[in-house]
């Protein structure tokens, strides 16, 4: 199991990339990290997700 912002998730061998564009994130406005090591946005469609792993998604949303 995977946990994605503290929830455990079944995405095992989805790559980062297809799991954000399916739950609808906007590439440009989020920053993932995973097993604590921030991946850059060239490398989300090639990291795949595997059991164990523990990733945070930070949504920036504008306001004032």
């Amino acid at each position: 199991m995977i946990i994605i912002n503290g929830e455990n998730v079944n995405a095992e061998g989805k790559t980062i990339g297809r799991y954000i564009d399916e739950k609808g994130f906007n590439r440009e406005k989020i920053v993932v990290e995973l097993n604590l090591e921030i991946i850059s946005r060239d490398r989300l469609d090639t990291t795949v997700l595997k059991d164990g792993d523990k990733v945070e998604i930070l949504n920036f949303v504008g306001g004032g």
